[in-house]
């Protein structure tokens, strides 16, 4: 099933995907996207929806099973609270993405902006996963209570950028965060600490990693030349004393 985006308005062209869903499609391709919010929006169902063009803000928002391919950029918001599926991302990405995510995965081949992954969240087998292959700006798993968030700093439009940004780890109380490489601890929040991968830690992460790269065509061998830190919470409530102070 293919629909041109063209001119449409943004619940035109939702109305239009969710009629198709719903009468039994399992791909649709969406060409001429030009900012249009709100695609794969609470979309329940194994249909798979490829996007050529730039879709706008709160892509696969409360998504639970669907997956979404854009072959070109991305904006802001990108799987905001969503519950299972994929979204695959040839290009850039935006600010805030995976916020309150709670399953499926984000892959983002390039550079990503301001606060990703804020607020994941994991329960049980239920584990979102998110991976930019490029660099990341600031607040970097910000307030993070689960998932797994990878920041690989390899493919990037602008080498002399900063693999990452300041306050990474903000107010982070749970979830894990791998890094490719070194991490600059000085710009590190201070209820965050690095750690050496165990074992478990390192398969876990390949079987991450196979899969993002089959999604891109990348290398794993590549990928996994360079050692790879863990980012975790010194604490799981590194704000109580704030609100809660210990009485004397």
């Amino acid at each position: 099933m293919r629909i041109d985006a063209q001119g449409l308005y943004y619940r035109d062209l939702n109305k239009r995907i969710r009629e198709e869903v719903a009468a039994g499609a399992t791909e649709i391709v969406l060409d001429n996207v030009n900012g249009q919010y709100f695609i794969g929006d609470g979309i329940n169902r194994p249909v798979t929806i490829t996007i050529n063009g730039v879709p706008g803000n709160d892509l696969a928002a409360f998504m639970n099973g669907a997956t979404i391919i854009v072959n070109e950029n991305g904006q802001d918001n990108i799987g905001n609270t969503m519950n299972a599926g994929k979204v695959v991302v040839h290009g850039h990405a935006g600010d805030v993405l995976g916020y309150g995510m709670r399953g499926g995965r984000v892959h983002i081949r390039k550079d990503v902006g301001y606060r990703v992954g804020i607020h994941m969240k994991s329960y049980d087998e239920n584990k979102p996963v998110l991976i930019a292959g490029g660099k990341a700006g600031d607040f970097f798993g910000e307030y993070m209570a689960g998932g797994v968030l990878v920041l690989l700093g390899m493919f990037s439009d602008d080498p002399a950028k900063p693999k990452h940004g300041f306050r990474f780890g903000t107010g982070m109380h749970g979830g894990t965060i791998y890094v490719r490489g070194e991490v600059d601890e000085a710009k590190l929040a201070r209820e965050v600490g690095v750690f050496e991968l165990t074992a478990e830690d390192r398969q876990e992460l390949e079987n991450y990693l196979k899969d993002y790269c089959a999604d891109f065509g990348i290398d794993f061998a590549e990928v996994m030349k360079e050692r790879f830190c863990k980012i975790l919470p010194k604490s799981k409530r590194p704000y109580g004393n704030m609100y809660c102070p210990v009485p004397r």
